[in-house]
């Protein structure tokens, strides 16, 4: 009996290229390393758990598909032809999902209902001014690293797909990829999520670097203005307007605003049984499998593609300016305000909902627990999910135009 045959998933590496199965073998141990970093909440648990489990499974689980062709039953991104999606639909097991809600968007708008069903845009109606100037300076790396990308040698539709990382914005990554470079939206896609999940660990030193002790730990005061409540209504009637009027300017970014602005919709109307479902499972059926898919499509063959160091590093890059553009909105505000204002709140303008915003009062709390900077915090970051929509928008509407 042919050894090879009967455990291919061992033999297929000696029959592949040895670079694909080094890949291989690599990306097994990261996919190992994943779980573990989830599991210690090292990194985002709920992204890296399911997505180190389909990085080590599908690297793993190689097989003869022929005597001349290995591959996996569990999914292929590239597939095109309706023929051929109707057949690899009955064969492989997440292939109707990636057809039906990946590749298509429909994943990312249902993790946006999620996110506004427990999202309180009352933080966004108490300081508008200052949430959304925070958040505008918090895309530097969105709107920097597209010049630098094009200086680097990718298209047009690749240095936007691969600067929209700079949002931290997973579903808005997923969705700019998906519509401006489609052959490469495996790659930034898992970069990009990669990426977030060690905002957890980068933005603290950021935050540390560039904000004094002293600043670190001001106590902001606020107004009796701001202070005030903000009715269920008035949440409502922001939900209406924000979603017409974003609609109407940016139409090919609708679905993801309507999704949104639906889900805040249902949470400020109370219905509870709406609200339970889009956040209970719709949120969390969406993020377990677009962590579990986003595993699944690092297989070594797809990710050995020579622009993959590149969009590592503009991917690096993007996160890292867009932290420190939101420190400069922060210092920025605190300049306007007269000195009251505390600069670490500029961090939260990168819409890594609500990540960033809990980072940013972590880092305050350890200089000054009297310091509660939360909701000015919450404001940026929500108003950082806006912008990164917004910007989302013009790309898809003007870089197909270049």
């Amino acid at each position: 009996m042919d050894i090879a045959n009967l455990f291919q998933g061992v033999g297929t590496l000696a029959f592949q290229e040895p670079t694909v199965a080094i890949g291989r073998i690599i990306l097994i141990a990261a996919g190992i390393l994943l779980v573990y970093c989830g599991v210690k909440e090292l990194l985002e648990p709920l992204i890296m758990v399911p997505m180190g489990f389909g990085m080590l499974a599908v690297n793993s689980a190689v097989l003869f598909l022929s005597e001349t062709q290995t591959g996996t039953i569990f999914i292929d991104p590239l597939v095109e032809d309706t023929d051929g999606i109707m057949s690899i639909l009955q064969i492989d097991f997440l292939q109707p999902i990636y057809t039906l809600m990946f590749s298509n968007g429909l994943i990312a708008c249902l993790v946006f209902m999620g996110i506004g069903v427990i999202t309180d845009v009352g933080n966004v109606l108490r300081y508008p001014f200052t949430s959304m100037f925070i958040a505008l300076f918090a895309e530097l790396g969105t709107i920097a690293t597209f010049p630098i990308a094009r200086a680097m040698g990718l298209t047009y539709g690749e240095s936007a797909a691969i600067a929209i990382v700079g949002t931290a914005d997973g579903p808005m990554v997923l969705f700019a990829s998906l519509m401006l470079a489609k052959h490469i939206f495996v790659p930034v896609t898992v970069v990009a999520y990669l990426y977030l999940s060690l905002t957890y660990a980068g933005y603290p030193f950021f935050i540390r670097l560039l904000v004094p002790k002293d600043l670190r730990g001001k106590v902001v005061v606020t107004s009796r203005k701001a202070k005030a409540n903000i009715t269920a209504g008035q949440k409502i009637a922001f939900d209406v307007l924000g979603c017409t009027l974003l609609c109407l300017l940016f139409p090919v970014a609708g679905p993801l605003f309507v999704s949104f602005f639906v889900g805040n919709a249902i949470r400020e109307s109370g219905i509870l049984r709406y609200s339970k479902l889009l956040e209970d499972v719709f949120l969390n059926s969406a993020t377990f499998f677009l962590g579990f898919l986003l595993g699944v499509l690092c297989e070594a063959s797809t990710l050995l593609n020579p622009k993959v160091l590149i969009l590592l590093i503009l991917g690096m890059l993007a996160l890292g300016l867009s932290g420190i553009g939101g420190l400069i909105g922060g210092y920025l505000v605190y300049l306007i305000n007269g000195k009251n204002f505390n600069p670490t709140i500029g961090i939260a303008g990168v819409s890594c909902m609500p990540t960033t915003a809990k980072i940013a009062q972590h880092e305050v709390a350890i200089i000054n627990k009297r310091a509660i900077i939360l909701n000015l915090a919450m404001g940026a970051c929500i108003c950082g999910v806006i912008t990164s929509a917004i910007l989302t928008g013009v790309y898809v509407a003007v870089v197909p135009m270049l």
